[in-house]
């Protein structure tokens, strides 16, 4: 009884031992009697035992591996460390595993002289200026290489450039010396603007004195006029009251020795009569009288 419990145990062990339970994004790959046999994908695998093993075991996500700065000369022989980002997947677990030994060191090696041969065709400049470039061409000649191992790099980054150190301090004066001639070109432009701004204020301060100074003129020249038509039209309006009254003789003739007193008030030295008018004599001697009186 004792030997039948041992070997009961014995042989749930047994099955226990080669049942393998393949998790998701994982791939087996298994050998039967030391030859590739298959790759066993998510779930649950049966293995014989001591005819059957598993070679290797391989993560079917995607893998970032982020290589060391690489020594690299540029095309006017400027040297550098730039290092970068390989962002690759293992699409076939038995040419992984079979292609290539040590998969990894193979890819960082390739990355380095693919990384020399993109660079050396390149000035400083361009290489500064053209990570997108760089970047195209080592994903795309990566992603060709490693297809015999089962690889498939979906991208690769430059993740720094960095350039000797004369080279940046060269730079660095090089961008302080852009940003001060940046600074005194949008100087200079705000001087002129605030300028012309300044100008275009005085002309048009200037337009509007003048236009103020025409109406002004306008205005007190209307006024004259009007008040020197109210005035004609007073005049006539007496003229016509006197004609209106049937005024005699001897009213218009009153009227016309006030004019003529008016007349001799003012500051002139000679009066001019009318030939036309009746009894000059008369007038002149009542003018005479008019200019005693008011001497005394």
């Amino acid at each position: 009884m004792d030997v039948l419990i041992v070997i009961l145990i014995l042989v749930i062990v047994f099955i226990c031992l080669n049942v393998k339970i393949v998790p998701q994004a994982k791939g087996y790959v298994v050998e039967r009697i030391g030859s590739y046999y298959k790759t066993w994908s998510n779930g649950l695998h049966f293995m014989i035992p001591f005819i059957d093993r598993i070679s290797n075991k391989v993560s079917l996500k995607e893998i970032v591996k982020d290589f060391p700065p690489q020594p690299v000369i540029t095309k006017d022989n400027v040297t550098m460390h730039i290092d970068t980002v390989v962002y690759f997947q293992i699409t076939d677990p038995k040419l992984y595993t079979y292609g290539v030994e040590q998969p990894l060191n193979a890819i960082e090696n390739l990355t380095a002289t693919t990384l020399r041969n993109i660079i050396g065709e390149l000035e400083l400049d361009q290489t500064l200026t053209s990570r997108d470039l760089i970047n195209g061409k080592m994903c795309s000649i990566l992603d060709e290489a490693t297809d015999p191992w089962g690889i498939k790099v979906n991208r690769v980054e430059v993740k720094n450039i960095i350039p000797p150190r004369d080279i940046q301090e060269a730079m660095e004066k090089q961008m302080r010396a852009e940003r001060e001639r940046r600074e005194k070109i949008l100087q200079a432009e705000g001087e002129k603007k605030s300028s012309i701004l300044i100008a275009e204020g005085e002309k048009e301060s200037a337009i509007l004195r003048a236009e103020a100074k025409k109406e002004a003129q306008i205005k007190v020249a209307e006024g004259e006029a009007e008040a020197l038509l109210k005035l004609k039209q007073a005049e006539a309006d007496g003229i016509k009251l006197l004609k209106d009254a049937k005024a005699d003789t001897s009213v218009l003739t009153l009227k016309s020795y006030e004019t003529l007193a008016q007349v001799a008030n003012g500051q002139s030295t000679k009066i001019i009569i009318p030939s036309e008018l009746q009894n000059v004599a008369s007038i002149g001697t009542v003018i005479g009288e008019m200019l005693k009186s008011d001497k005394k």
